[in-house]
């Protein structure tokens, strides 16, 4: 990689885990789908960065071509195996997909629901009459974390680990080097598969309903049970999904609503639109930025691809693509149809959206019913976070007062 000789036009300055580079990151993909949509920067190692929806709607259905392992840039997550199943590929991948796919199923989901809405609102409970809040460490975090260590059937008091690992692993050491960022998010890996490994012997002893319990009981293609490394890996990467791209769409959706007031009354007048609302809102901040590795000489929109080339395909990108999306710069909760990338595709595709759809919703429809006129603070902005999940670091959040409401 490091003697290949790249075409200098194809050659451009993109990092993502610059966050200077997160107020304008969607001008400066509009930029890269007009100039340069199949780009290559030095960032990391080097790998290229695709932008065009239909490029990376490719990519995503190819896998014997373009690997998921390894799935980020630089590639690691504070793991020393490939994670289960977002690094593996077909054939091997079919067979966890057939275990884990009924855990996660639309059925199992919904019958959530309840439970979800009982902990949203415990979670307003706590701020709702102060007539403000700190919106990303009162709901936005806790919520996915209470989720997560529920279908795991987890403790709910070590929710504060589990966040500063997630924290961790996502952001390395912000402003460091690669290495420096690398030990940061090995050191947070080794302690969180201390701490799922230790769970997990409690699974074996008294096995529940919970997931790891059922995942204790699983057989891989009916042919042999799951190892303890195996189940270690699939936790890691459900605990990874599930905690922090919630959090970070329910932060950049509320900002969005909060900064469009008109919007935001719509879905307090009519809550039956939060459905098609939410599906919008993860079009237009598409936060997860995955990655591919070439397994094969390739083409993409012309540009030669060659084996174990790396290759960023931030969905955010693909969200924004006006070739897809008409007024793709306009959040239109109506938008139909509405095939947005922010999930992944392919065999690949995000194994949790049925949950993340019905944490988000659930959240939109109560955080409108009790708190309709939030806005945001003007002397404490919300602080946003790049990387390879787009996020939201802090975001203040002000209202009426419940109790002050008129009803």
């Amino acid at each position: 990689m490091t003697e290949r000789r790249i075409p200098p036009e194809l050659v451009v300055d993109f990092d993502i885990h610059d966050d200077a580079l997160t107020p304008k990151v969607y001008e400066r993909y509009d930029e890269l789908r007009r100039t340069c949509p199949v780009a290559w920067t030095e960032r990391h190692g080097g790998h290229w960065v695709v932008t065009r929806y239909a490029d990376i709607h490719e990519i995503t259905h190819r896998p014997d071509v373009f690997s998921n392992q390894p799935v980020a840039i630089p590639p690691n997550l504070g793991q020393d195996q490939p994670l289960i199943p977002l690094e593996i590929d077909p054939p091997d991948h079919t067979g966890y997909r057939q275990i884990l796919t009924p855990l996660f199923s639309p059925a199992r989901m919904q019958a959530l629901e309840p439970q979800i809405r009982a902990l949203v609102n415990d979670l307003i409970d706590a701020f709702a009459a102060r007539g403000e809040c700190e919106f990303i460490e009162e709901f936005a975090r806790p919520l996915p974390t209470a989720v997560f260590l529920g279908l795991m059937g987890w403790p709910q008091e070590d929710a504060p680990r589990l966040l500063r690992w997630t924290h961790d692993i996502i952001e390395g050491r912000p402003g460091g080097t690669d290495e420096e960022s690398n030990e940061v998010r090995t050191a947070a890996g080794l302690e969180v598969y201390t701490y799922f490994a230790e769970l997990l012997d409690r699974a074996y002893e008294e096995p529940g309903d919970d997931i790891i319990s059922q995942l204790t009981r699983a057989t891989f293609a009916g042919e042999r049970e799951l190892s303890q490394f195996e189940i270690l890996n699939i936790v890691f990467i459900v605990m990874i999904g599930g905690l922090h791209t919630v959090t970070g769409t329910l932060g950049n959706s509320v900002i969005y609503l909060a900064e469009h007031p008109d919007q935001r009354r719509r879905l307090v007048d009519d809550p039956a639109l939060i459905p098609l609302a939410t599906e919008e809102l993860l079009r237009w901040e598409s936060i997860v930025a995955p990655a591919r590795r070439v397994t094969c000489p390739v083409q993409i929109n012309g540009v030669a691809l060659e084996p174990g080339d790396r290759v960023l395909i931030p969905l955010g990108s693909a969200g924004r693509d006006p070739e897809e999306f008409d007024r793709s710069d306009e959040v239109i909760f109506e938008r139909t149809p509405n095939r947005h990338l922010a999930f992944g595709s392919g065999p690949h595709r995000c194994l949790g959206s049925h949950l993340a759809r019905l944490e988000l919703n659930v959240a939109l429809e109560e955080l409108h019913r009790r708190l309709p006129d939030y806005e945001l603070v003007p002397e404490d902005p919300p602080v946003l976070k790049l990387h390879q999940v787009k996020g939201v670091e802090r975001l203040r959040l002000r209202f009426t007062p419940e109790d002050r409401r008129e009803r």
